[in-house]
């Protein structure tokens, strides 16, 4: 009988838990301390992802996982993985495995009873301390792309032995841009090696991905691509900009919230949000990639503590974050995309536990709405905040992002009929009546005076016309926009230093000069 059963054989009778956790995670031949630490943390029957993720992890087996965000998929792979390296110990500066994606909180207290090293190579952190970590050795490698790369190349650390490739919430590595770097990376992989993918959607570059990376994988799909959770009530509430706030005061104060975490997409409105909120009273953090790595951790960990109730965030900082017994979750903004709802949905209503939901949207808001509600294949349920005034969609199908210019609701305002509007000569009178002598000059006096003026354009070098064709014709222009008759370029107003004639072959004979210098 394998030492995890016996171990809970002995058990069982004082402990009518460890009956049901034998028949689900023991079944999957995890060892005792790992099934000590998953009991801990309140787990007893795995999830459908894990169950069937696990044995094929065992096997040895490329896996490439699918399923909505909060159904467990990360410890579908940190599980069996520390059941592989729980045998043997690592090198010096040779990680044993690598996980891309910051899954921390998971390998700590899934592998707390098992004598396994890990290390966090993350951006924002002294990189000296870090390689004095991996120069003692890790059994774990927990990375970002491009801290690993820096790393690499400095010649802290060596891949050839890392025998185990995890890459974990491979559709938003995709959308920041991180796959050149991942490419990179396996390429410094052993070409002999297991690895797991793990997704909640399956878009064609993923599929790409897969085929590049993994070799003959079991494909497990245990729910359709971007869907919510059928334990999480989700909601959404139409308000006007000018409300959105208030409106959050208002259904915080009305849930029952033992913690929750509220999206924006800005890092901007991330700290405008924050410090409304603790204006108002409410116990409330910030989270955004704008802090420094120390204050996010600390803030985290205040939040998981209990210390704070509300955490305001952005969608690249709540990613990879594992929180338990997350009760609600406040999109303050609509995401810019769809599949971004799923995500921030999937933070609460993990491991079957029940969660809510709660959607602030503009009438601006429309066409995003009608997105999700297409990707996710059912209608977001209305609500309406008590106290405040109910709007309507807009149909104006642009969206007003950001607060920049108009608002949201705003309409560019009609432009008057042109009865309406001032004449454009209007500021050009007081010009006209500053010279009424020469204004009120009679048509014959214009007329004798012109050929007087047009006599020496005559004599003019042929070079010299196409300058008084065109100042005669941008006098005209002018002319032609004011009242009155019309004028031949400037008339009898013609500018003294528009008739003194222009020395040309003077520049010319200069500019030989010059060249010959």
């Amino acid at each position: 009988m394998p030492e995890s059963l016996v171990e809970i054989d002995e058990a069982e009778a004082a402990d009518p838990e460890l009956a049901e956790i034998e028949s689900g995670f023991a079944a999957l031949g995890l060892s005792a301390p790992i099934l000590k630490a998953v009991l801990e943390k309140g787990y007893l029957t795995p999830t459908p992802i894990q169950e069937q993720a696990i044995p094929f992890v065992l096997m040895g087996r490329d896996v490439l996982g699918c399923a909505q965000t909060g159904t467990g998929k990360t410890a579908g792979f940190v599980l069996p993985m520390l059941e592989i390296l729980a045998g043997s110990r690592a090198r010096a500066r040779m990680p044993r495995s690598l996980i891309l994606e910051p899954t921390r909180e998971n390998f700590v207290l899934y592998g707390k009873y098992l004598k396994l090293t890990h290390a966090l190579l993350i951006g924002g952190e002294s990189m000296g301390d870090q390689k004095d970590v991996l120069n003692r050795g890790v059994d774990v490698l927990i990375a970002t792309p491009g801290r690993l790369i820096d790393m690499f190349e400095r010649g802290g650390l060596m891949l050839s032995d890392s025998k185990i490739l995890v890459i974990d919430e491979a559709d938003r590595m995709l959308d920041m841009g991180f796959i050149p770097d991942v490419e990179r990376i396996v390429a410094m992989l052993p070409k002999i090696r297991q690895t797991m993918l793990f997704s909640a959607t399956l878009a064609p570059e993923i599929r790409r991905l897969a085929d590049a990376f993994l070799a003959n994988p079991k494909e497990i799909t245990v729910s359709k691509s971007a869907t919510v959770a059928t334990t999480i009530t989700a909601g959404i509430a139409l308000v006007a900009e000018i409300d959105k706030r208030e409106a959050l005061r208002r259904l915080i104060r009305s849930e029952d919230v033992q913690s929750a975490l509220i999206f924006c997409n800005r890092k901007r409105d991330v700290d405008i949000l924050h410090k409304s909120l603790s204006k108002h009273g409410f116990s409330v953090g910030a989270l955004h990639g704008d802090l420094a790595q120390s204050v996010r951790f600390a803030t985290l960990e205040k939040f998981k503590a209990g210390e704070l109730r509300l955490l305001v965030c952005s969608d690249v900082a709540a990613r990879g974050i594992d929180i338990g017994g997350l009760s609600h979750v406040f999109n303050f903004d609509v995401p810019h995309r769809s599949e971004d709802y799923v995500h921030r949905l999937g933070r609460t209503g993990r491991a079957g536990k029940e969660g809510r939901a709660f959607t602030l949207a503009t009438p601006a808001d429309r066409l995003a709405v009608a997105a999700i509600e297409k990707l996710t294949g059912f209608p977001i349920p209305r609500l309406q905040v008590p106290g405040l005034d109910p709007v309507e969609w807009s149909d104006d199908s642009a969206r007003g992002r950001g607060g920049r210019g108009r608002g949201r609701n705003d309409k560019p305002a009609p432009r008057p009929p042109a009865k309406e509007r001032p004449a454009p000569v209007a500021a050009a009178e007081p010009r006209a009546r500053s010279r009424p002598a020469k204004e009120e000059r009679p048509r014959d006096a214009r007329r004798e005076s012109a050929p007087r003026e047009d006599r020496p354009r005559e004599d003019r070098p042929r070079e010299d016309r196409p300058r008084e064709d065109h100042t005669r014709d941008r006098g005209h222009g002018r002319d032609d926009d004011g009242p009155g008759s019309a004028v031949v370029g400037f008339g009898a107003e013609v500018p003294a230093f528009m008739l003194i004639r222009r020395p040309v072959r003077h520049l010319h004979a200069d500019a030989a000069h010059e060249a010959e210098n």
